[in-house]
């Protein structure tokens, strides 16, 4: 009995082979839609130009520019865009306008079984967290975290965010390079999951749920208190998502804030305190999320982390 659980864990645990959407070429159509919070048509018009340039022909979704309050139109109607650019086999990539939020309201709702055979290239980060831990976990399919239409001329961002964007869609993900401090810094390998960490947590208990074991989990945050932080990281601690992680990789934490009654710990502190007790290495920023180098990088794909120096190498 013994060794038909150890065997029966080990199948368990056995890396599973995730599907990675074909590279684009020039001439490939793509489309634009807008599953979360609505966006100004300038932005769109701008990254559509961009898109062009590389030799994309773009669609957008219909009701692109629409709203309803923060909302880029109703459910019915993101959900409408967000299903026809997932149904239609000629389109090669989806990429979310922007982040906000919106997408858990829908993602249910949309049906994905077009993948299976046409699997194409979901891109976004934020709120698009959800959507990456959903084809990921569900469909087996890798997506593109990166920089999304809203800020393709934002002059905040550097020139890495959009180059780094178009040469994984075009070529493949290269290395990303980074100095930043770490905790037990040693060299790993594994699947690369995770996203914004609110999305994250209010993914728990849902079927895109991500599954970390064995897994290097990605982690970033805009615009939270710090004991917000805690409490998110607490949860997932209690829920096991913590428990038999590769690695740790945090992206930007930006934009903090202390309450009325001060927290006394800073995001990198904070996160420190709850990751002490564990033996696998914690790397501090990455650069990828809410930051003006925001890296593109594959959600689902296996990857390594190398160590030398001070310096780390993500490589996929």
């Amino acid at each position: 009995m013994k060794h038909l659980q150890l065997f029966l864990r080990k199948i368990i645990n056995m890396p599973v082979s995730k599907i990675k959407p074909p590279l684009l070429k020039p001439g490939d159509e793509v489309a634009i839609v807008s599953p979360a919070f609505a966006i100004d048509e300038p932005a769109v018009e701008s990254s559509v130009s961009i898109l062009e340039s590389w030799g994309l022909k773009v669609r957008q979704g219909r009701h692109i520019l629409k709203r309803d309050g923060p909302f880029a139109g109703t459910d019915r109607q993101r959900l409408s865009d967000l299903q026809k650019a997932t149904s239609d086999t000629r389109i090669k990539a989806v990429f979310c306008s922007r982040g906000g939020y919106g997408l858990i309201r829908i993602i249910d709702k949309v049906d994905f079984s077009a993948l299976r055979r046409h699997p194409r290239w979901y891109v976004g980060y934020s709120d698009v967290t959800v959507l990456h831990a959903w084809l990921s976990e569900r469909y087996g399919i890798i997506s593109l975290h990166g920089e999304m239409p809203l800020n393709y001329s934002n002059p905040s961002k550097k020139p890495e965010s959009l180059e780094t964007l178009r040469k994984a869609l075009f070529e493949g993900c290269g290395a990303v390079e980074w100095e930043g401090p770490a905790m037990r810094k040693r060299s790993v390998a594994g699947e690369i999951t995770g996203g914004n960490l609110s999305l994250l947590y209010s993914l728990a208990g849902t079927p895109g749920e991500p599954q970390t074991d064995g897994k290097i989990l990605f982690i970033e945050e805009v615009g939270e208190y710090y004991y917000h932080l805690d409490r998110m990281l607490s949860s997932l601690k209690l829920a096991g998502k913590f428990r038999g992680l590769k690695a740790l990789v945090v992206g930007g934490m930006n934009d903090m804030a202390d309450s009325r009654v001060p927290w006394g710990r800073d995001a990198r502190e904070t996160i420190s305190d709850i990751f002490r007790e564990y033996d696998y290495p914690v790397f501090f920023d990455f650069p990828a999320g809410h930051v003006p180098d925001n890296r593109a990088f594959y959600i689902g794909a296996m990857a390594e982390i190398q160590c030398s120096g001070k310096k780390s190498k993500l490589t996929f």
